[in-house]
């Protein structure tokens, strides 16, 4: 409950915050990326996950930007040697190449950290809906004060309130984040349809108001920060 309070608290009207998931989002990622370069990479039942799900290449080039290249080095060789194994196939009767491929098509779908955040971020949608229903602490005018979610989390704390909210209760969710995502998208696209313009020569003398980084700020409110650089603000 602390983080997700803390979290809609610091975005409450600063569009330059973005989206309060997002944010929680990108802390969780940090943590998870110290801890697994951290002393927990020598953990055995962790080395063992971490063997068998490798990272995806966003992780993996955020890990190499970190620069703790002997725990790198650690994990490379065992995920390597557990990658020749599926190479060669599972010990299985029948079809020796098929079942590689199953193996290693797994592990391309597979990341440990994506698992790691990916169940944490779920709670953390699960609570902020739960301190919107029973308007902890205020909450409900926090998130009325949010200034946009990215898509991605919008649909996420929909999806989850239209399956755990009494439909009144849940009428009245979808008509406070709505008024966020509408009163921001209006602004959105104007400023993405100016930035067009100025592309016209009779456009040219106009100035570029707020639109010279719309383009940016449409892919981040589209998308959300999944796959994100630590260092994209």
């Amino acid at each position: 409950m602390i983080p997700v309070s803390e979290a809609f608290e610091a975005c409450a009207g600063k569009v330059e915050c973005g989206c309060p998931i997002c944010s929680l989002y990108k802390k969780l990622q940090a943590d998870e990326l110290d801890i697994i370069l951290g002393a927990s990479m020598m953990e055995p039942d962790i080395r063992i996950k971490t063997n068998e799900m490798g990272f995806c290449p966003t992780h993996y080039n955020m890990m190499l930007g970190r620069r703790r290249m002997l725990g790198m080095g650690l994990m490379m060789e065992s995920h390597l040697s557990e990658v020749r194994k599926m190479l060669d196939g599972p010990v299985v009767l029948g079809d020796k190449r098929a079942a590689a491929l199953r193996a290693l098509g797994k592990l391309e779908g597979d990341c440990y950290v994506c698992g790691r955040i990916n169940r944490n971020l779920s709670a953390m949608i699960s609570t902020t809906v739960y301190l919107w229903q029973c308007d902890y602490n205020g909450f409900r005018k926090r998130f009325s004060e949010q200034t946009w979610f990215c898509m991605p989390h919008y649909c996420a704390m929909l999806e989850y309130a239209s399956k755990k909210l009494p439909k009144k209760t849940y009428r009245e969710f979808y008509d406070s984040a709505y008024a966020v995502q509408d009163k921001y998208l209006k602004t959105l696209s104007e400023d993405v349809s100016w930035f067009c313009k100025k592309f016209d020569y009779r456009y040219d003398e106009e100035p570029w108001y707020n639109s010279k980084d719309s383009v940016k700020r449409a892919i981040r409110f589209l998308g959300g920060c999944f796959g994100e650089d630590e260092s994209v603000k």
